[in-house]
């Protein structure tokens, strides 16, 4: 599963990042949010691109236009890679998916912080673990009502339902996606342990 023909996949791999890459980066929430009149969202709340800083310009269709849209553009880049290849070139469009929404070319290479885009690329690899983690996610964040909480904990379980469902390949991505998503969201760490991290919903304070 692991053993890749580096000479014959090669070529197709690094056209699937790239193809990856390029469609995670288009910044849907900066998108969203221009046309909902709410300007730059970069310059709202966090700063950050993703769906839940959208939310805090109060335009709850945008910030929900940019949650399908971040996870569909991962999701895309899997299905057509495996449409047209096998898993293992999904799994790198996949990754390209991730990264291109984490840092676009065109922002500066400051984009999201990946959850939504993370979830979509899992939906499409193998949709039960998907649903598990949209469920993670929900349950979290009814309890503590924190995003970036209920992100942490639906991602770290995500690489171990991946193994439990036999799915090695998968999991080995998720882990790799996983320590971006915690690397990406250490801020945020800093504040949950401090008791900062602002409620969903909330003005990021300051």
């Amino acid at each position: 599963m692991f053993d890749l023909d580096w000479v014959s996949l090669g070529p197709y791999l690094a056209a699937a990042i790239v193809f990856g890459y390029l469609l995670g980066s288009i910044p849907f929430g900066l998108i969203f949010s221009w046309l909902a009149g709410a300007g730059d969202v970069r310059k709202i709340g966090s700063g950050n691109i993703g769906a839940t800083n959208v939310l805090r310009t109060g335009n709850r269709w945008a910030a929900a236009a940019t949650l399908l849209c971040d996870g569909g553009k991962g999701a895309v880049a899997v299905l057509l890679a495996r449409h047209f290849e096998n898993d293992q070139v999904a799994v790198f469009a996949g990754l390209g998916a991730f990264l291109g929404h984490l840092f676009p070319l065109w922002l500066g290479f400051k984009g999201g912080k990946g959850m939504a885009t993370f979830l979509g690329v899992t939906l499409a690899l193998f949709w039960p673990v998907g649903l598990l983690a949209m469920a993670t996610w929900l349950v979290v964040a009814l309890i503590w009502r924190m995003s970036s909480l209920s992100a942490l904990i639906a991602a770290v379980l995500t690489p171990l339902y991946m193994a439990l469902f036999h799915h090695p390949l998968f999991a080995m991505l998720e882990l790799v996606l996983v320590l971006l998503i915690f690397a990406m969201h250490r801020e945020n760490i800093r504040r949950i342990l401090n008791g900062q991290e602002p409620k969903i919903g909330e003005t990021k304070k300051a």
